[in-house]
């Protein structure tokens, strides 16, 4: 399971982190992230880390947006600073461990960034 938390109201230029804890599956090589969606808008990969420690980010939150990762407790952080208006989405962590078909997914939080 994955459990998701720290979205929330802030106002455009603050911060917030979210935080996407696993349990009960075992993590050896795996790529985890998170996907967000607005209304109206396709969904959109924010960022992902590997299980090698590599990050990836969406051009939009280059240089605002960090993902990092806690290994001792099977978690993945996604600090959000610099939060502008069109953040506004709710997030979706994920996990694909390789060798694996399903994705794994978190419940949604929901981030609202006001202007």
């Amino acid at each position: 399971q994955l459990q998701a938390c720290g979205g929330g109201l802030v106002q455009a230029g603050g911060s917030l982190r979210l935080s996407c804890a696993v349990s009960g599956i075992t993590l050896s090589r795996y790529f985890m992230g998170w996907y967000r969606q607005a209304p109206g808008k396709q969904r959109e990969l924010v960022a992902r880390i590997s299980s090698g420690g590599s990050t990836d980010y969406a051009d939009s939150v280059k240089g605002r947006f960090t993902i990092s990762r806690d290994n001792a407790k099977n978690t993945v952080y996604l600090q959000m600073n610099t939060l502008k208006p069109e953040d506004t989405a709710v997030y979706h962590c994920y996990l694909r461990v390789v060798g694996v078909v399903n994705t794994y997914w978190g419940q949604g939080t929901l981030v609202t960034v006001s202007s």
